[in-house]
């Protein structure tokens, strides 16, 4: 008798309890979430700041500041027509110096020190400093870079430095939110938000070789260099160029991939340089339009209008004219997959090469070269 009026005496208890418990939680249903809000609300809120993601990434990034040294010769002969035509080039030349000064942004990549940043940043430049996010100025050497990527690398002397987290894993995705870190304009290290708008923009005429991350977070003069991050403070590209009629953001700015970088970075630390296969010939997309003006039928690839003398593709008896649909078993999308395909084949290797000449279809072996130095 007394065991079941203490079972009774427990579920009544327990019913009430589970109760009380019901009223409150309609009541107060923030009480689900520690945060203070509810899951249905986080779920499609987001987070409220990113400063841990910039935390982790801001110590990493680096302000560049550069000096040109122009010298300008001023012949006095110029100074005044009635001299000019008596003395002609007899009077002496004057020369003047003018330094002209430049600012970006670069990213510490390794502990040991080295650092990616824009080649357009340092083109020309006879004195570089670098500024460490705790305003430390140290010394670094230019270890190589590559203007058709605009890429460079630098190395910090003699200290060890905040390497910033790398995003190896997850891919990119339009709409993924990015922060863009760097110093616009000279203010000082800034942070701007936005997503990623587009990913592998190519043919632009920024670069010989284009696969950009677009975004919208705003990238300034003296973002370049600077680092492209996700929502966890990992890099994920270095900030380059912007699309602009005013020279100010307008939410179309661009940035390299880390992995085309680390891949820049890599040859340049081991060789000094890039290296390239190259065929020699330049051409655009076969079109419709451009198959009819000739007269020959059409099929997607890309008509070769250039050829230089002497190179593999001439060597290799390739025309102006000809239609090239394949390379190295690729069916080719645009002109720049094409120079792409052929910039990563090993130099010095053989290339086959598909497509057709005046409607016959053909098959040519090209022995590839190395890429010469275009500036």
């Amino acid at each position: 008798m007394q065991l079941h009026k203490a079972i009774t005496l427990f579920i009544v208890s327990t019913t009430a309890g589970l109760v009380a418990a019901a009223l409150l939680l309609f009541i107060q249903p923030e009480l689900l979430s520690p945060s203070g809000r509810t899951s249905a609300q986080n779920s499609w809120q987001g987070p409220v700041s990113y400063a841990d993601a910039v935390a982790r990434s801001a110590p990493s990034v680096v302000n560049i500041y550069t000096t040109k040294v122009r010298i300008e010769r001023q012949g006095q002969q110029f100074d005044n027509p009635m001299l000019q035509y008596l003395f002609g080039n007899m009077l002496p030349e004057r020369t003047k110096e003018r330094r002209e000064s430049n600012l970006g942004s670069g990213v510490i990549v390794t502990e040991s020190g080295y650092v990616l940043t824009n080649y357009h940043i340092l083109e020309g430049a006879t004195e570089i400093q670098v500024v460490l996010a705790d305003n430390t100025s140290v010394p670094v050497t230019i270890i190589g870079a590559d203007p058709e990527t605009d890429l460079a690398v630098l190395k910090i002397k003699q200290r060890r430095v905040p390497a910033i987290p790398i995003n190896d894993t997850s891919p990119l995705r339009v709409g993924d939110v990015v922060l863009a870190i760097g110093n616009p304009f000279g203010v000082g290290q800034t942070v701007t938000q936005g997503i990623i708008s587009a990913t592998g923009r190519s043919q632009l005429g920024i670069n010989t070789y284009e696969n950009f991350i677009q975004t919208d977070a705003a990238i300034n003069p003296g973002n370049s260099g600077g680092a492209l991050i996700n929502a966890y403070g990992e890099l994920i590209g270095i900030n380059t160029a912007i699309f602009s009629r005013s020279g100010g953001s307008q939410g179309i700015g661009f940035a390299i991939p880390y992995d085309l970088a680390r891949g820049i970075m890599e040859q340049l630390i081991e060789h000094g340089r890039v290296i390239r296969s190259w065929l020699g010939i330049s051409g655009q997309a076969f079109t419709p339009r451009i198959a009819a003006v000739l007269g020959i039928d059409y099929s997607p690839g890309i008509i070769i209008t250039h050829i230089l003398e002497n190179g593999p593709g001439d060597a290799a008896k390739l025309r102006r004219g000809d239609v090239i649909e394949v390379i190295g078993g690729v069916r080719l999308q645009d002109a720049q997959h094409m120079l792409d395909i052929i910039a990563n084949h090993p130099p010095h290797k053989p290339l086959t090469l598909k497509g057709h000449r005046a409607n016959r279809p053909f098959k040519v072996i090209v022995n590839t070269a190395e890429r010469p130095a275009f500036h």
